[in-house]
C-alpha cells in the first residue's frame, strides 16, 4: 500500500511538472503585459500543493521558478535579463526562491483552511488556489522591491510610472493583471482539485 501511494505521488508530481514545462513554451506560461509577465503557472503549483501537500507544492514551485530564472539567464524576458545583469543571486531569489515559497505556503494555507472549515472542500480549494496566485504576486514583487528597487532598471520604471514610493510602484506595476491571475487561479485550481481529491479518495 505504501509503495502504491508513493508511486501515485511521483506520477502526479511528474505530470504536473511536465504540465508546467509545457506551459512554459505557450502564451499561457508567460504572457507579456508591459514589463511584467502575466502567468497561469501558479495553477499547477496550487493543484499539486493541495493534492499532495506543502513539500510537493514547493517542488512544483521550484519547477515554475526554474523556468522563470532560465528566461532571465537566456534574456528571453527583458526584466529578467536586466535583473540578472544587475545581480544574478538576487535574480535567483526573485525568480526561483519566491516560487518555491508560493508552493510551500499554498499547501500550508489549504491544510489550515481544511482544519478551520472541515467538509467545505470547495471553499478550501478556492482559498488555496487564490493564495497561490496572490502569494506569487506578493513574493515576487516583495523580493523585487527589497533587492532591486535601487537598480537602474527599476528606477527607470519608477520614473516612467511617476511614482514616489515602493508601495505605489507595486500597485501600479501589478495593476489589473494581478486580479485576473488571482481570480483565474482561484476558480481553475479549485475546479480541478476538488474532483481529483474525491477520485483519489483523499478527503
Amino acid at each position: 500500500m505504501k509503495q502504491t501511494s508513493g508511486t501515485r505521488r511521483l506520477t502526479q508530481l511528474a505530470l504536473l511538472a511536465a504540465l508546467l514545462l509545457v506551459m512554459n513554451f505557450t502564451p499561457l506560461g508567460y504572457l507579456q503585459v508591459g514589463p511584467l509577465s502575466m502567468s497561469l503557472m501558479s495553477i499547477p503549483v496550487a493543484i499539486g500543493a493541495m493534492l499532495m501537500g506543502p513539500v510537493d507544492g514547493a517542488i512544483l514551485g521550484g519547477v515554475f521558478g526554474a523556468t522563470s530564472f532560465l528566461q532571465a539567464v537566456q534574456g528571453t524576458s527583458a526584466m529578467g535579463a536586466a535583473l540578472f545583469a544587475y545581480s544574478p543571486v538576487g535574480s535567483f531569489v526573485v525568480c526561483f526562491v519566491a516560487r518555491v515559497l508560493v508552493g510551500l505556503c499554498c499547501g500550508l494555507v489549504y491544510q489550515g483552511m481544511r482544519k478551520i472549515l472541515p467538509g467545505k472542500e470547495k471553499v478550501c480549494a478556492a482559498v488555496g488556489g487564490f493564495s497561490a496566485a496572490f502569494l506569487n504576486t506578493v513574493f515576487f514583487m516583495g523580493f523585487l522591491v527589497l533587492l532591486f528597487y535601487g537598480s537602474p532598471y527599476v528606477q527607470g520604471l519608477v520614473e516612467a510610472l511617476g511614482v514616489s514610493n515602493p508601495l505605489a510602484f507595486v500597485v501600479i506595476m501589478v495593476g489589473g493583471q494581478a486580479i485576473v491571475e488571482w481570480a483565474t487561479c482561484c476558480v481553475m485550481a479549485a475546479a480541478v482539485t476538488v474532483p481529483l481529491r474525491k477520485y483519489l479518495k483523499l478527503n
